[in-house]
């Protein structure tokens, strides 16, 4: 994926293994975690990321670190930039700080599990941020949003627009890299409500995109010259927007929701581009992770971890669809509502 503008500086601040902490640095650099003035040991996590290049990422690594220093617990951190050997050498670095929990954000399902096996074998409670593992029987939590269940409700939402067009409308959907669980699984939900729609929609284009804003571009481009009257589009991810609105524009279809003519929008992750463009009146949807709530249960996981309690295998964001009918109620549960707001 392409980094947007605003986070070019984000990103070069948490290049490599930052071992910083939330709550203040640890002490003299023996490899331990330090220890309250009280003799208390003081909790250290190390975060993971494969990422940051999204509103998305950035909102939850923030969230972690805000939480992290609320809770008086050390946070070291560690940036991928997409490379898994990477990764894999920060969460060693991890193991070897013999911290007390590892919260990560793989690239895929797949080359995360020897991390995890890793951690197991140092009595590391490790918890998955937002992309589950591959079935594996490495000793994990996932916490994850409910993908299938959340694209569904909100394609619902724009089926039911579609139906009210008076005519059978033809679709696009954009997807994301289908090594990422998460891509898979709103395409499926996707799929399932188009199945449940009839004879309403009409699929005629289902873009590759690799979470690439570049693809995504060229995608929508060859898929409007193909189809120039498809008129309903649904992204995997809210951050390809601008790709979206910069064909429709060219096409002069960009066109508010209450427009003539308008084609029927809708994206998933519920960032503060999605929330500006709903505000303005062009997105009709999106799906919403709620990515707060993952990050307080993420951190929660592993105390409860260290205070005995068994770690459960997954746990569920169950998310909500934000549509125009429904925005005024479910705003303030949207994160990128909260960004958007914090910005001006």
């Amino acid at each position: 994926m392409k980094l947007r503008a605003s986070f070019t500086v984000t990103l070069s601040v948490f290049l490599g293994v930052l071992l910083c902490g939330c709550g203040g640095s640890d002490s003299g650099g023996n490899g331990r975690p330090a220890s309250s003035a009280s003799g208390t040991k003081k909790l250290t996590i190390g975060v993971a990321f494969e990422t940051l290049q999204t509103e998305f990422w950035v909102a939850a690594f923030d969230k972690l670190k805000a939480d992290c220093a609320a809770k008086g617990i050390t946070m070291l951190e560690g940036v991928a930039d997409g490379d898994t050997s990477k990764q894999f050498d920060q969460v060693k670095s991890f193991i070897n700080r013999k911290v007390d929990g590892i919260i990560i954000v793989p690239k895929d399902g797949k080359t995360v599990i020897p991390m995890i096996k890793a951690a197991n074998a140092a009595n590391i409670p490790v918890v998955l941020y937002n992309r589950p593992a591959d079935p594996t029987d490495a000793q994990h939590t996932a916490v994850a949003p409910d993908n299938f269940a959340i694209t569904k409700e909100t394609v619902n939402y724009l089926v039911s627009l579609a139906k009210k067009s008076g005519k059978k409308q033809k679709a696009m959907i954009l997807m994301g890299d289908l090594s990422d669980v998460n891509a898979i699984g709103r395409r499926d939900g996707f799929e399932a409500a188009i199945k449940e729609a009839g004879d309403a929609v009409e699929v005629v284009a289902r873009i590759p995109t690799d979470w690439n804003q570049e693809k995504a571009l060229a995608g929508v481009q060859s898929a409007m010259q193909a189809n120039p009257d498809i008129g309903l589009i649904f992204t995997s991810s809210d951050f390809m927007f601008p790709s979206i609105k910069s064909v429709l524009s060219n096409l002069g279809k960009w066109k508010k929701h209450n427009a003539p003519n308008h084609v029927i929008l809708g994206g998933f992750d519920g960032d503060a581009t999605a929330y500006q463009l709903m505000a303005e009146g062009y997105v009709d949807a999106t799906g919403v992770q709620d990515v707060y709530w993952e990050a307080e249960q993420a951190i929660q996981v592993i105390l409860d971890a260290k205070a005995g309690k068994a770690a459960p295998s997954r746990i569920d964001d169950k998310g909500f669809a934000i549509t125009q009918a429904n925005m005024k109620e479910l705003e303030p549960r949207m994160w990128g509502a909260v960004v958007a707001k914090k910005r001006k």
